[in-house]
C-alpha cells in the first residue's frame, strides 16, 4: 500500500524539505498570509440558505459529489414531508431530552452552515431536539438517538450539550429509507468528557447529507467515530474549533462502500486557540463496480493557536476493480510555535505477503481476505466502547466482505 505522508515537526525540520499538502508557501515551515481552507469554499458561512448559490458541480467542495442524486437537497427543490424521519431518544436517568423551537439559543453555538445543504437544513426544520448532560453528570450507560426513515423527505436539528466535567457516551444510529439534511451539534463544557457514535446504516436508496459541529471547551475530550455502510449518497462535514485551552479532538472514521454507494466524509479541524490537540483516523473498504469513496481532511492552525499538536490519517482498501478512491489530507498553519503537525493518505489493494503468510499456515484464501480486512478495521471498531455496537458492526463488516471474498 502506497503511503504519502508529511509530518513536520517545528525544532526539527529540514531546510528545503517539501510543504505540507494544502500549505500555500515552500519550505519546511509553512505560513499562509490567507486561509487557503475558506477560500475553497464558494461562501462564507451562513445560517441563511440565500446566501449559498446553487451549486453546479465544478466547485471545490463539491466536485466529487453526484448532485443528481442528492433528490433535491442542494437546489430547494426537496420538501419535507412528515413521513421523513421518526426520532427516538432513550437517556439514562439524570439527563434532560426537549424538543424545542427555533429561537432556542443553544441552536447553531457549536457552528455555522458551510454550504447550501446545511444552511437548508437550518432554515427548513420546525422542531429542534436538544439533549443535555447536567454539570458534573457521569454516565455509566449510553445515551441512544435512534433516526429511522419511513421513506419521506426530513431537515433536522440536533443539540448534544455537556455541562463542565461531565462524561456521555452518544450513540446515534441510523436506519431505513429517508432523504435527510440535518446539523448535529456537539457543545462541551470546560472538562467534559464526550464519546459519540454516529452509525449511517441506511437502506440502499437512502441521501444523507450532514454538517456535525463540535465545540471544545477548556481542557474538555471529544471523540466522535463515525461509521459508513449503507445509503446511495452520504456525504457527512465533521468540523471542530475549540472554546478554551486544553481541549483534545479524536476523529476517528471507517467505511465500507458498495457497488454503486458515494460515501464521502469531508472533516475540518479548526485550531483557534493555543495549547489544543486533535488526531484523525479514517479507514474505507471499497467493492463493487462504481463504489466512490470520498476523504476530504483540512487542518487549519490559526495564528493564534501556538503549541497545537495535530495529525490526521486517511487509509482506503481497495477490494475489487471498478472502485475508485478520492483521498485530499490538506494540513495549513499560520504559526510557527506549534508541537507537531502532520498528515498521512494510503489507497492499495491486499497485501500479497501478508496473504501468503496466512495460506501458508493453512488458512483458505477467502478466510484470510476476511481476517485482513477485519484487522484493517479492528483498531477504529475497538474505539467505539459499545460491546453491542462493535460486535454489530463486525458482523456488518463480515457481511459485506460476502461479496468479494466469499
Amino acid at each position: 500500500m502506497a503511503e504519502a505522508q508529511n509530518s513536520p515537526t517545528l525544532g526539527s525540520a529540514r531546510a528545503g524539505s517539501p510543504p505540507p499538502v494544502g500549505s500555500t508557501t515552500a519550505g519546511s515551515i509553512a505560513v499562509a498570509a490567507e486561509s487557503t481552507v475558506v477560500s475553497r469554499m464558494s461562501a462564507p458561512p451562513s445560517f441563511d440558505v440565500a446566501d449559498f448559490p446553487v451549486p453546479h458541480g465544478r466547485e471545490e467542495e463539491w466536485r466529487f459529489t453526484p448532485l443528481e442524486r442528492l433528490r433535491g437537497l442542494h437546489d430547494g427543490t426537496a420538501v419535507a414531508n412528515g413521513d421523513g424521519v421518526k426520532v427516538d431518544v432513550q437517556a439514562p436517568e439524570g439527563v434532560v431530552v426537549e424538543t424545542v423551537g427555533r429561537d432556542d439559543a443553544r441552536l447553531g453555538r457549536a457552528g455555522t452552515p458551510v454550504d447550501r445543504v446545511a444552511a437548508q437544513a437550518y432554515s427548513a426544520f420546525e422542531k429542534a431536539s436538544v439533549v443535555t448532560v447536567p454539570k458534573d453528570t457521569v454516565l455509566t450507560e449510553p445515551i441512544r438517538i435512534a433516526v429511522h426513515g419511513q421513506g419521506g423527505t426530513a431537515f433536522g436539528h440536533q443539540v448534544i450539550e455537556l455541562g463542565a466535567f461531565a462524561e456521555a457516551v452518544v450513540v446515534i444510529d441510523h436506519t431505513g429509507d429517508a432523504v435527510l439534511a440535518a446539523n448535529v451539534d456537539y457543545l462541551l463544557g470546560d472538562g467534559a468528557k464526550l464519546t459519540v457514535v454516529s452509525v449511517q446504516d441506511w437502506d440502499d436508496k437512502a441521501v444523507h447529507v450532514a454538517q456535525h459541529n463540535a465545540l471544545v471547551g477548556r481542557d474538555a475530550s471529544f471523540k466522535s467515530v463515525v461509521v459508513t455502510f449503507g445509503g446511495d449518497v452520504v456525504r457527512l462535514h465533521p468540523r471542530v474549533s475549540y472554546a478554551g485551552t486544553g481541549g483534545e479532538a479524536e476523529l476517528f472514521g471507517l467505511y465500507f462502500t458498495d457497488a454503486g454507494q458515494h460515501q464521502e466524509h469531508r472533516l475540518l479541524v479548526t485550531h483557534n486557540t493555543p495549547h489544543c490537540k486533535s488526531n484523525v483516523v479514517y479507514k474505507g473498504a471499497l467493492q463493487g463496480e462504481d463504489a466512490h469513496a470520498v476523504w476530504i481532511g483540512d487542518v487549519l492552525i490559526e495564528a493564534e493557536a501556538e503549541g497545537t499538536d495535530t495529525y490526521e490519517m486517511n487509509r482506503n482498501l481497495v477490494l475489487t476493480d471498478g472502485a475508485r478512491v478520492d483521498s485530499v489530507p490538506n494540513l495549513e498553519i499560520e504559526t510557527g510555535e506549534i508541537v507537531g503537525a502532520g498528515h498521512a493518505s494510503a489507497t492499495g489493494r491486499f497485501d500479497d505477503e501478508q496473504l501468503f503468510y496466512l495460506m501458508a499456515r493453512g488458512i483458505p484464501e477467502h478466510e484470510a481476505r476476511r481476517l485482513v480486512v477485519r484487522g484493517f478495521f479492528a483498531e477504529l471498531v475497538q474505539q467505539i466502547g459499545v460491546a453491542d455496537i462493535e460486535e454489530r458492526l463486525l458482523a456488518k463488516i463480515a457481511q459485506e466482505l460476502e461479496a468479494s471474498v466469499a
